[in-house]
C-alpha cells in the first residue's frame, strides 16, 4: 500500500464514530438503571422484607449481597471488557442484570432475593467499567467528551435520588416486585440499542493474560473491605468479626499490590494508579461519595420519620438536588472544562457542596423545608454536579485504550467502597450522637416520644457535619493532587504526553488492522 494510501486510511479511521452519540444514549440509560438500582431497593425493603418473612438479622444481606458482589468485581469486570471487548461485555453484563432483576421481582423466599441481589451485582460489576470505559474509547475530542462526561457525570450523580422517586411510586401504588421488574426494559432497550449502534474502535483492546492471582486477591480484598463496613453499621465498629474483616482485607489488598508489581501482565496495572491526577481524582471521588450516601440516608429518615412525609413525597422533595446536579455537570462542567483545569471545578464544586451540607446542619423538628432543606439540596446537587463531570472525563483521560476499563473500573470502585464507608461511618457517628442525646436529656424529658425525635435529629445533624469536613478534605485532595491544564492544551503536567502516547496507542493499531 502507497504512504498516501496509508495517510487517507488512518485520517478516514482517525475521524470519530457517527453514531457516537445515540451510544452515549443507550450507555446513560445503562448507568441510570444500575445507579438506580443503588436506592429504588431501599425505598421497597420494608414491604419485601414483610412478604417473604426476612427477618431483621438478614434484611440487610438484600443490600449487602449486590455490594459485596458488585464492589468485589469491579476490577475484574474492567479487566473483562479490556480482555473480552467492552461492547461485547457491556451487552452481556445488560442481559444478566435483566435476568437477575427478574428473579428478585420473582422471588419467594429469602435465598431467592439474597441470591438474585448477589447476580444483580456480578452483572453490574461487568457492565458499570464497560459503560465508562466506552465513552473513554468513544469520545476523544475535547468538547464533546465535555458533553459525553457532563451527561454521564449527572447520571452518576442524580440517579440515586430519582431512585427515590421512582422506588417511592412503585412501592405504593403497584408493589415491592416492581422495584426489580423496572430494570428489565432499561436493559432490553439499552442492550438492543447498543448492539445496533456502538461501535468500538477496532485494536483496543488488551489480550494480555488473565491474571489469576491479582483476580482472586483483589476481589476477596474488596469484598472483606465493603462487608468490614457494611457489618460495623449493624454490629459495632469493635465487633470480632469487624475487626477480623478490615484486617484480612488489608492484608489481601497489600498482598495485592505486590503482586501487582511482579506479574507481566497486571490486573490493575500500577501505572493506573500512580499517575497523580487520577489519583487524585478517587480519592477525592471516594471521600464525595462518603458524604453524600450518608446524606440520602438521613435526609429519608428525616423526610419521613420526623416531618411524615409518603415515599412518593420524599422522593419528590429530592427533586432540587437532581436539579442542581444536571445544571452543574451538563451546563457549568460542560461550558468550563474545556476552558479552565479540572482542579478549579472539582475544588470549588466540592466546596459549594460543603456549603450545602452546612445548610443541613441546622435540621431539627421544626426546620423549614423551603428555608434550609430546598437552597441546601440545591447546592449541594450544584456544587457535586459540577465537581463529578471533571473527575469521571478526567479518571480515563490520557490513559492508553488497553487500559481504560480497569481505569473506569477503579472509579466505580472508588465510588462503591465510599458509599460502604459513608452509610456504616456516619451512621455510626449519627446513632452514638443519638444515644448522648437522650444521656443528657432523659432526666428533664416530660414526652418520649419527643425525645426520640429530638435525639434522632441530634444525631443527622452531628453526621452532617462531618459529612461537611470530608467535603472540605475532598476539595483539598482535589485541588492539591490534580494539576493537569485543560483538556486540549499542553499545560501544567507531564499529563499531555501521556495523553499524545494514548493517542499513539489508540491510533497505531487502527492501521494495522
Amino acid at each position: 500500500m502507497s504512504k498516501t494510501a496509508d495517510l487517507s486510511r488512518t485520517a478516514d479511521t482517525a475521524l470519530p464514530d457517527p453514531s457516537r452519540w445515540k451510544a452515549l444514549a443507550f450507555i446513560a440509560l445503562a448507568q441510570l438503571m444500575v445507579v438506580l438500582d443503588a436506592t429504588i431497593v431501599n425505598i421497597a425493603l420494608p414491604s419485601a422484607q414483610t412478604d417473604l418473612g426476612i427477618s431483621d438479622g438478614n434484611k440487610q444481606w438484600v443490600i449487602t449481597a449486590y455490594a459485596l458482589a458488585f464492589g468485589g468485581l469491579l476490577l475484574f469486570g474492567g479487566r473483562i471488557a479490556d480482555l473480552w471487548g467492552r461492547k461485547r461485555t457491556f451487552v452481556v453484563g445488560l442481559i444478566g442484570f435483566a435476568l437477575a432483576s427478574a428473579l428478585g421481582g420473582a422471588a419467594q423466599n429469602e435465598a431467592m432475593m439474597f441470591g438474585s441481589r448477589a447476580l444483580q451485582g456480578v452483572f453490574g460489576a461487568l457492565l458499570a467499567p464497560a459503560a465508562l470505559s466506552l465513552l473513554a474509547v468513544m469520545f476523544t475530542d475535547a468538547k464533546e467528551r465535555a458533553k459525553a462526561f457532563g451527561i454521564y457525570g449527572a447520571i452518576a450523580g442524580g440517579g440515586g435520588a430519582v431512585g427515590l422517586i421512582l422506588g417511592g411510586f412503585l412501592t405504593e401504588y403497584l408493589n415491592w416486585r416492581w422495584t426489580f421488574f423496572v430494570n428489565i426494559p432499561f436493559a432490553v432497550v439499552a442492550a438492543v440499542g447498543a448492539y445496533f449502534v456502538i461501535r468500538e474502535p477496532s485494536g483496543t483492546r488488551n489480550r494480555a493474560p488473565l491474571d489469576i492471582p491479582g483476580v482472586v486477591l483483589s476481589t476477596l480484598g474488596l469484598v472483606a473491605l465493603v462487608y468490614g463496613f457494611t457489618r460495623a453499621e449493624s454490629a459495632g465498629w469493635s465487633d470480632a468479626l469487624t475487626v477480623s474483616m478490615f484486617v484480612v482485607a488489608a492484608v489481601l489488598l497489600l498482598a495485592f499490590v505486590v503482586t501487582e508489581a511482579r506479574v507481566k501482565s497486571p490486573l490493575l496495572p500500577l501505572r493506573v494508579l500512580t499517575e497523580r491526577n487520577r489519583g487524585g481524582v478517587y480519592l477525592s471521588l471516594g471521600l464525595a461519595i462518603i458524604a453524600m450516601f450518608g446524606l440520602f440516608l438521613f435526609l429519608t429518615y428525616y423526610l419521613q420519620v420526623v416531618k411524615g412525609y409518603s415515599p412518593v413525597k420524599t422522593g419528590f422533595a429530592f427533586l432540587p438536588m437532581i436539579a442542581g446536579m444536571i445544571t452543574g455537570s451538563t451546563q457549568i462542567g460542560t461550558r468550563l472544562m474545556t476552558r479552565v483545569p479540572p482542579r478549579l471545578l472539582m475544588g470549588p464544586g466540592f466546596l459549594v457542596a460543603a456549603v450545602g451540607m452546612l445548610f443541613l446542619t441546622q435540621l431539627d423538628l421544626n426546620t423549614s423545608y423551603a428555608a434550609v432543606i430546598l437552597p441546601g439540596m440545591l447546592l449541594l446537587g450544584l456544587g457535586m454536579g459540577t465537581a463529578f463531570m471533571p473527575a469521571m472525563s478526567l479518571a480515563t483521560h490520557g490513559i492508553e485504550p488497553r487500559d481504560a476499563g480497569v481505569a473506569s473500573a477503579m472509579v466505580n470502585t472508588s465510588q462503591q467502597v465510599g458509599g460502604a464507608i459513608g452509610t456504616a461511618l456516619l451512621n455510626t457517628i449519627a446513632a452514638s450522637a443519638t444515644t448522648a442525646y437522650v444521656a443528657d436529656h432523659a432526666a428533664r424529658a416530660t414526652d418520649p416520644k419527643l425525645l426520640e425525635l429530638q435525639a434522632m435529629v441530634s444525631g443527622f445533624a452531628s453526621a452532617i457535619w462531618w459529612a461537611v469536613g470530608i467535603l472540605v478534605a475532598a476539595a483539598a485532595i482535589a485541588i492539591a493532587l490534580i494539576n493537569t491544564g485543560r483538556p486540549g492544551t499542553g499545560s501544567g503536567t507531564t499529563e499531555s504526553a501521556s495523553e499524545a502516547g494514548a493517542e499513539e496507542e489508540f491510533k497505531i493499531p487502527v492501521v494495522a488492522h
